[in-house]
């Protein structure tokens, strides 16, 4: 009879026995978003970039001994140097405290608009998406209209009812129609959402259509929502420079960054740096929240998870 012991035998297939250990931490959706948003290096430079740009709109003016509005005959049109950091206009005021001032205004139109532009589309978008229908066709043939009507109409008509000027009304103006995209935006999403099982569930068990809006399809909206977001802000921030760059936005004394540039552009032959400077930081703006976007819309979109 052989004789056995336990030298002549190894175990063999228990590779596998932490198959159900957790390797890896469990992390929320926005957890996850922001660790693929850190990994894609061009949209972490346009944050920081973005970042820049706000901290000099808001402690730019403090910075420097010159207010925004004041005038001085005497330093007309100089070139930049260590007093004035970016030279001066052709009534002597300081640009470096033109430009931060008038930068401040038109983040102020592009944020205050884009926070409009979404609350309505979410909410009139989320409304059409969930009750569909004929409710769904009215609403989208008023959308469709109001698309239809030019912006820089609807803007010359609110500047004669407006007529203070000021940042109200290219607020109104660029609102008015500007939410259209996102309640398109949000109503397809809620189309494609609204029949998943956990809304289902929240109808069987009696919430009412506001409560299933609210809390159960447009939160399932909010990565788009940002994505959207972050596309309408250099919108706005363009369409507010071309409107004042062409007489219909803020009016003097108040300034922005697109003021500054229809003033810049008059002494272009002569005085570059009165046309280079807002429009160097109009540029930097767009296309800093251009790539943040992109980066954005790849870091949210789950089916990209690894």
């Amino acid at each position: 009879m052989a004789e056995l012991s336990k030298d002549k035998f190894r175990i063999v297939g228990c590779e596998n026995a932490d198959a159900d250990e957790i390797l890896r931490p469990n992390m929320t959706y926005f957890q996850d978003a922001w660790r693929r948003l850190k990994q894609n290096k061009v949209a972490i430079v346009s944050l920081i970039v973005l970042l820049l740009i706000s901290l000099f709109t808001i402690f730019g003016p403090m910075m420097t001994h010159f207010k925004f509005e004041e005038t001085n005959t005497d330093i007309i049109n100089q070139r930049p140097n260590l007093v004035h950091l970016f030279g001066t206009d052709v009534l002597g005021r300081d640009l470096f405290a033109r430009v931060s001032i008038g930068g401040r205004v038109s983040m102020i139109i592009a944020l205050v608009g884009a926070i409009i532009d979404t609350v309505v589309g979410v909410l009139y978008g989320g409304v059409a998406g969930y009750f569909g229908g004929i409710v769904d066709d009215i609403m989208m043939r008023i959308i469709e209209i109001l698309g239809s009507i030019p912006y820089l109409i609807v803007v010359i008509l609110i500047s004669l009812v407006l007529t203070e000027g000021g940042i109200l009304p290219i607020i109104v103006a660029l609102c008015f129609t500007g939410w259209v995209g996102m309640a398109r935006l949000v109503r397809g999403q809620i189309l494609q959402i609204k029949e998943q099982e956990y809304v289902l569930a929240a109808q069987a068990l009696g919430a009412n259509a506001n409560r299933i809006i609210l809390r159960h399809l447009i939160p399932n909206t909010v990565g788009v929502m940002i994505v959207s977001i972050t596309f309408d802000i250099p919108s706005f921030i363009f369409a507010e420079a071309f409107l004042s760059f062409i007489g219909l936005g803020i009016k003097s004394p108040n300034t922005s960054w697109g003021a500054l540039a229809s003033s810049g552009q008059q002494n272009l032959m002569f005085y570059p740096t009165q046309l280079f400077f807002p429009s160097l930081f109009i540029s930097l703006t767009m296309l800093s929240f251009n790539l943040l976007g992109d980066g954005l819309r790849d870091a949210l979109d789950p089916r990209l998870r690894q």
